[in-house]
């Protein structure tokens, strides 16, 4: 795929693409023989992860040291088990920020809606 393919499918701009590939959240990515980008299925799998894990809140950095220590090979299974754990433990603190937020949300949004029948805003 070329990066305007992958772009268009993941709604990313080119310029992301390649801050990932540059800082390491992805591998080097697969290039034809006169050096254009030519996304292939093991490269649309970084990029996949890459999303996942940004769109969890995972750190830039974090997602550099994981590509680092894959890229080194299986010595590094310990230390990528560990990181995945860390990035696991900030994914369920933020999913319990994310609840009490939405709880607050369904609270305010419930006597806003009662407001408007009645025309009176309360917090009962």
């Amino acid at each position: 795929m070329t990066i305007k393919e992958v772009c268009e499918k993941y709604n990313l701009t080119p310029d992301t693409l390649r801050y990932y590939e540059r800082v390491g959240v992805i591998p080097e990515v697969t290039r034809t023989p006169g050096g254009i980008r030519d996304y292939q299925e093991v490269d649309i799998n970084w990029v996949e992860n890459a999303i996942c894990m940004r769109d969890a809140g995972v750190p830039v950095e974090m997602l550099i040291e994981y590509v680092k220590l894959f890229q080194e090979g299986d010595k590094t299974i310990d230390a990528r088990t560990n990181l995945l754990k860390e990035v696991r433990e900030q994914i369920i603190e933020n999913k319990k920020k994310y609840e009490i937020a939405l709880e607050k949300l369904e609270y305010k949004i419930g006597r806003y809606e009662v407001a408007q029948k009645t025309g009176k805003l309360t917090w009962e």
